[in-house]
């Protein structure tokens, strides 16, 4: 009966562990400077924190992808609306090609983006921590919902 249990115990441990998506490699800090300063990158969402509500991983293929002409996001949004939003517009989906990118050193290493679309109908800013490791932690504002961070990390573009 031990033994049942035991190879029970250890196919459920290797069934989570295969079911487990693969975890971003860490980049060392040259490269993720490099991929900083040249404004194209793509931020891979893992994680989402809605202001109200729990934490959500985020399962699908959700990014942000910046090129030096352009920013496009493909979000999920959990949150609070302040106007109605119509069917098909859910989420932080857009396309900017005028807006504004500053970046500066952190506080405790890592750099600081900020981006602001001038050209959306809802987004106001896009605020990036970066570490300097690759992994990074996005907040959007918007004008008409409520705040959203997520978690992920930095890919070179494909």
């Amino acid at each position: 009966m031990k033994i049942l249990t035991r190879i029970t115990a250890l196919l459920l441990l290797f069934a989570c562990v295969a079911s487990m998506p693969a975890l971003a490699q860490s980049k060392d800090e040259a490269t993720v400077k490099r991929l900083v300063d040249s404004k194209r990158f793509i931020f891979v969402a893992q994680t989402m924190f809605p202001m109200a509500g729990p934490s959500r991983n985020i399962t699908s293929d959700y990014d942000m992808r910046i090129t030096p002409d352009s920013v496009t996001t493909y979000l999920p949004y959990f949150g609070r609306a302040y106007a109605p939003v119509l069917p098909g517009e859910g989420g932080i989906n857009f396309t900017s090609t005028k807006f504004d990118y500053g970046m500066r050193p952190g506080k405790k290493g890592g750099w600081d983006v900020e981006i602001q679309p001038r050209d959306t109908k809802d987004v106001r800013q896009l605020n990036l921590h970066v570490n300097k490791n690759g992994y990074a932690t996005l907040q959007v504002t918007s004008g008409n919902r409520q705040a959203i961070s997520y978690y992920g990390y930095l890919d070179e573009k494909r």
